[in-house]
């Protein structure tokens, strides 16, 4: 009898962006290689602006000297992460009819309108315009990579993350965008709360039966081994 689908999901709190783009790269790797199965991670990153592949650098203004600004390879403009906010990487691997990133990104936003839901907080999309909305206001922003139709990167939303940060650039490339966060909106959810609604909110949409949780130090060293053996198996 076939295993049900399964989503592995990994909390791992605060993570330096490098050392989280070091463990995406390998993760997808695995992936393509169908050492893993299809995993979401959870975490949260110190201070980073960070660029899509195509990105303008003029919408970091100057008042963000300070703050390191990492151009990589997901679609989308700039954005802001810090602690507060809760970010996601899913790492999966799109068949058949899943091969349409514009599906892919309307279900993200699905996933996050539902967790959002959970906390009472009615959220929204707006017409081309990719990301998760609350009236007027911004609260999750979405930046995607394909490689092979294997997703990466992924989206970002605020808990309780100091807003002020999102005054240094143009969020997304929108001028005039205004972001808001479940804190601002009077919601008292923890970030560890939130990122459990996160988790199954994401599994429904994505039509997971199963929510397998893994400790993260044993994801790295999953990781690890799937990297030496693909290693091995170099000419």
């Amino acid at each position: 009898m076939p295993e049900p689908p399964t989503l592995t999901v990994a909390e791992l709190g605060l993570v330096d962006y490098s050392r989280a783009l070091e463990l995406q790269n390998a993760l997808v790797a695995a992936r393509l290689a169908d050492q893993i199965g299809d995993a979401l991670l959870l975490l949260e990153h110190q201070h980073v602006f960070t660029l899509g592949r195509g990105a303008d650098q003029r919408f970091i203004r100057d008042s963000a000297a300070g703050i390191p600004a990492i151009r990589v390879s997901r679609g989308g403009q700039v954005t802001y992460h810090g602690p507060g906010q809760l970010v996601g990487y899913p790492i999966l691997k799109l068949e058949d009819g899943d091969r349409d990133v514009a599906r892919y990104l309307r279900r993200l936003e699905q996933a996050m309108i539902e967790a959002l839901a959970r906390c009472g907080v009615e959220a929204s999309r707006r017409e081309r315009l990719t990301g998760v909305w609350v009236g007027a206001e911004k609260i999750a922003s979405i930046g995607v990579g394909i490689r092979r139709w294997v997703a990466c990167h992924g989206f970002a939303l605020n808990i309780t993350c100091d807003l002020r940060f999102f005054d240094s650039i143009v969020p997304c490339g929108i001028e005039g965008c205004r972001m808001t966060s479940l804190k601002k909106l009077g919601c008292q959810v923890r970030l560890d709360e939130f990122s459990t609604f996160q988790a199954e909110a994401f599994a429904t949409v994505f039509g997971y039966q199963r929510i397998q949780r893994v400790d993260p130090a044993l994801l790295w060293q999953r990781v690890a081994s799937a990297v030496s053996s693909a290693e091995a198996h170099l000419p």
